[in-house]
């Protein structure tokens, strides 16, 4: 009995230390499992790069003081009928520096799916001027995902929330 609880810590400390898959929420389920992951390229007949601002920490007081924020990419596919296809995720920081990839294929957003990508309140690492790029694309020219970052945290009896809505800076009709 010794020995199979040692091998059970054992396993469960060696899962702890393997690299944190960013498609996992914090209870190790797939966030893609409700949608399908795709490699090959669609005949898309529209194209869009949206820009999100996200706030992983903001000035408190003075210049020197931060306060540290959770913040969450939500990415929400508003047609009742058609897909989007998402093709990159990337998150950026304060100096334009690529902090991390969220896709290492197209994934297929279906008719009212939506899908989370949260920043821990002790990842600072983007900084005050942190952003998400998303490159998405459409079968239709009709569809109007929305991007959105929501920020929140709380310390003591002090809390904060707001929200950042994404710009299209590159819209294509093909």
């Amino acid at each position: 009995m010794y020995k199979i609880a040692i091998g059970f810590a054992l396993v469960v400390g060696l899962q702890a230390c393997q690299d944190k898959d960013l498609n996992l929420n914090d209870k190790g389920q797939n966030l893609l499992e409700a949608n399908q992951i795709y490699t090959e390229k669609r005949d898309l007949l529209l194209r869009d790069t949206v820009y999100v601002p996200i706030y992983s920490d903001i000035y408190s007081k003075t210049k020197d003081v931060r306060f540290n924020l959770t913040a969450t990419l939500s990415i929400r596919n508003t047609s009742l009928s058609d897909s989007i296809y998402i093709e990159d995720i990337d998150y950026y920081d304060s100096n334009g520096r690529l902090v991390r990839n969220y896709l290492e294929k197209v994934l297929l957003l279906r008719p009212m799916h939506s899908i989370e990508y949260v920043i821990e309140e002790d990842d600072t690492e983007g900084g005050t001027g942190a952003n998400f790029i998303i490159n998405w694309g459409a079968t239709v020219m009709d569809v109007k995902p929305v991007f959105q970052g929501v920020m929140i945290s709380t310390h003591g009896q002090q809390g904060i929330s707001f929200l950042t809505e994404g710009v299209s800076i590159s819209r294509k009709n093909l």
